[in-house]
């Protein structure tokens, strides 16, 4: 079997998860041939679960140049992200880039043109396009069977995290380190399902709520509304503090709703188009079409993050399709830079947000940053996805 030679860069809480999988051969189209840290006591770590042959490196810049690898995942901080996607751009390697793409689409904005001109694979983490639930939502709604979208609603606070988890770097949960909190960590997966199954709403105001339920400085509870180009709306409220959380995502259309929640798909398929029967003279006033709701099944299993690298393997020895085009991971990110400078502004943004306000207004917050002295703690990461 062809495999591909991969080096992981960031060996924190997804960089070891994703190092100790491949290696235990979970991945069989991939090879792990290096990883770089530049923690010195986390890279020593690695050689308690890592075969004997994986090279470690302390920059990523060496493993980059060792010419032991054909492409490298890449699961820093997200500030670094872009500048390290385009240094092995530079070198000819192809890159799987861990959400966010970054943190201001200015940045992502010129990774994506370099990506393009260089000629390499270049792939997002999106590992919640491999659940057949989104699958199946994604192909109902923009199948067209069900009309256009009039509403969607996303409740996902199912993103619990303790005040150990935030002082466990010291780039956590801080402006300069991370630039952003729950929108920037956890939720790319979601906007992006969003935006991937809906479109991209044409305007937002969010309120975004900054050390709220824990001691940092970042946003740990966000209310946004939006808004779409044929009227459709939205709410979007997402929180690191609600326990037990919620992870419900409703999208009403022309033919009924679709409703996703405990892993479960439910439509509620209307007898007639709504807006055609709200305008028929023969109906009354308080009649409603008829309506049977019924479970939707879906198909296959969801490999999460090993599809996604599996699909990135294909991609590159295969010429297969991957899980999300690298391109794709601006707009997520234009989305939460959208809710951000929204709440800081006290006001609506127009879609794309403007790159260069958004990153004034970071900026100021950055530069005001607290210094942090991180724990180091790296923890298991199963189960932790949200959905």
């Amino acid at each position: 079997m062809k495999q591909l030679k991969l080096g992981i860069i960031g060996m924190g809480n997804m960089g070891s998860s994703h190092a100790k999988k491949i290696a235990a051969g979970d991945v069989p189209e991939v090879r792990l041939t290096a990883v770089a840290e530049r923690e010195p006591d986390r890279l020593a770590r690695t050689k308690a679960y890592l075969p004997a042959h994986t090279a470690l490196f302390d920059t990523p810049e060496a493993l980059m140049d060792s010419g032991l690898c054909d492409a490298v995942l890449i699961a820093t901080p997200h500030y670094e992200h872009p500048s390290l996607a385009i240094k092995a751009f530079e070198r000819g390697l192809h890159v799987l880039c861990e959400k966010p793409a970054g943190v201001y689409a200015k940045q992502v904005r010129e990774m994506n043109e370099r990506a393009a001109s260089s000629g390499v694979v270049f792939a997002m983490m999106f590992n919640q396009r491999t659940n057949p639930v989104y699958r199946k939502m994604h192909e109902l709604v923009n199948g067209g069977e069900l009309g256009a979208i009039k509403r969607v609603n996303w409740i996902i606070t199912d993103w619990y995290r303790t005040q150990v988890y935030y002082d466990s770097g010291s780039w956590r949960a801080t402006w300069a380190g991370e630039g952003g909190g729950v929108l920037l960590n956890q939720c790319p997966h979601n906007l992006d399902l969003l935006q991937w199954i809906c479109g991209m709403p044409s305007r937002v105001r969010a309120f975004c709520h900054n050390g709220k339920w824990h001691d940092i400085e970042v946003e740990d509870d966000v209310t946004a509304y939006l808004e779409f180009d044929n009227g459709a709306t939205g709410v979007f409220v997402t929180s690191t503090a609600d326990c037990p959380g919620t992870n419900r995502l409703e999208i009403t259309l022309e033919w009924g709703k679709l409703v996703c929640e405990h892993d479960k798909l439910t439509l509620y398929k209307l007898d007639r188009n709504e807006r055609e029967f709200c305008f028929d003279k023969n109906v009354g006033g308080f009649e409603r079409p008829s309506w049977a709701a019924h479970e939707i099944e879906t198909e296959g299993e969801d490999p999460k993050h090993l599809g996604v690298i599996a699909a990135f393997a294909g991609r590159i020895l295969n010429g297969t399709p991957l899980t999300a085009e690298g391109a794709e991971g601006i707009r997520s990110l234009e989305l939460s830079n959208a809710m951000h400078l929204s709440s800081w502004l006290e006001r609506t943004v127009d879609m794309p947000p403007d790159e260069e306000l958004f990153l004034a207004e970071l900026n100021k917050r950055a530069a005001a940053s607290r210094h942090k002295t991180g724990t180091g703690a790296v923890f298991r990461t199963e189960g932790s996805y949200g959905a």
